[in-house]
């Protein structure tokens, strides 16, 4: 999936939870080479709330082809985790959010805002490489080799020059 599809998907998911008031929403852009490239976190007041947030999440991104991987929790409605592979959507009830403290465990993943997703990506351009004329190779002075060092003789000691004689 592309990077500005990923974005799109991810705040699909924000604002759908959001239309069916999640509260406490943190969005995490994890390292390369996690498991997943976002970790969207949300909480909800009871267990039909939650259920709710999930269905919504689920409704919103099925318009946009994307289904779930994986669903887990959905049934007790305390911890819902959605699974798309690419990005990850987690609903607790707020009691087992507080408890776990996913936060808190992915503390080192940037923590995004929706105006971060809806800007463009920033990628790094790489500028051409340079040629060097041959003029400039030519007009620039001959490196000077280091004079060589001469060798060293073994240090001639008693071990050196005894031998076991037989």
């Amino acid at each position: 999936m592309s990077s500005s599809a990923l974005r799109k998907h991810v705040q699909t998911a924000v604002h759908a939870a959001e239309t069916k008031k999640a509260t406490n929403a943190a969005i995490l852009e994890m390292e390369r080479g996690a498991f997943t490239d976002y970790l969207v976190l949300f909480d909800g007041a009871n267990p039909r709330q939650v259920q709710a947030i999930a269905d919504e999440v689920e409704l919103k991104l099925k318009q946009f082809g994307q289904v779930p991987n994986s669903r887990e929790g959905y049934n007790l409605g305390e911890w819902v985790l959605l699974d798309y592979v690419d990005f990850v959507v987690q609903i607790f009830h707020e009691d087992k959010r507080r408890f776990y403290d996913l936060d808190r465990l992915w503390k080192a993943a940037k923590r995004v805002r929706m105006a971060d997703l809806k800007a463009k990506p920033t990628r790094a351009i790489k500028k051409p490489a340079t040629k060097i004329k041959a003029a400039v190779k030519s007009k620039s002075a001959p490196k000077k080799k280091a004079a060589a060092k001469p060798k060293k003789k073994p240090a001639a000691g008693p071990r050196a020059k005894s031998k076991k004689k037989k």
